[in-house]
């Protein structure tokens, strides 16, 4: 266990961020999982609004440092590839 105060205070800011970040990545996790399951049900106009819903949350989950920006491009792609196929 730490004994100086400055790491005690940096333990308690590392799961405050922890608690946020899993908040975060399982919230973006949420809008993929529904974007994909609008395109199995093939349903084109709910996988659109999904994907628009989407986007904001992986690109705010980019910014914030949580996932890698090539990693939220990826995601954004391959989420619009997905839907581009309903047609």
């Amino acid at each position: 266990m730490a004994h100086h105060k400055s790491a005690l205070k940096r333990i308690k800011q590392n799961k405050k961020k922890c608690l946020k970040n899993k908040h975060i990545r399982s919230t973006l996790r949420t809008f993929i999982k529904r974007v994909r399951e609008a395109v199995e049900a093939k349903d084109a106009t709910l996988a659109k609004e999904a994907l628009q819903a989407a986007i904001p949350v992986i690109d705010k989950a980019a910014s914030k440092g949580i996932i890698h920006s090539s990693n939220a491009s990826r995601n954004v792609s391959r989420l619009a590839k997905l839907v581009n196929t309903l047609g």
